[in-house]
């Protein structure tokens, strides 16, 4: 019942909100689409790299849940689906410039949780 107590700001939840439904739809894609994807790469990608990004998608999905159900967890396996992502887009041939691009969005999150309301950030909120 301590979550009752617990605000963010509107900016951190139109965040969460925003990655819900970004990885809603990579997931679909890659999980229902992923020949269409595939056809967008040189070397084409494979059926089991395509379930992968799906499953991270839908990993992203939880996290982005547990996040706003304050949390912590959710927030390192963000860092843990993107360390996989990494290694995914190395393996299909995606230069390490716009594979390590991918691990900004972790800073990006930990930035948006630096957003305070009623002068608490939502990272210090998080158990």
């Amino acid at each position: 019942m301590e979550n009752l107590n617990k605000q963010r700001h509107g900016c951190v939840t139109a965040w969460l909100i925003l990655m819900i439904i970004a990885n809603s739809f990579t997931a679909i894609l890659y999980l229902f689409a992923g020949d269409t994807v595939s056809q967008n790469f040189p070397g084409g990608i494979s059926n089991t790299m395509m379930i992968l990004l799906g499953i991270i998608g839908i990993g992203n999905i939880i996290f982005s849940v547990l996040l706003f159900k304050w949390k912590k967890i959710g927030f390192w396996g963000f860092i843990f689906s993107s360390i996989v992502a990494l290694a995914i887009n190395l393996n299909i041939g995606i230069s390490i410039g716009q594979s390590l691009f991918g691990l900004a969005g972790i800073a990006v999150l930990y930035g948006v949780l630096q957003i305070k309301k009623d002068t608490v950030t939502a990272w210090d909120n998080l158990d």
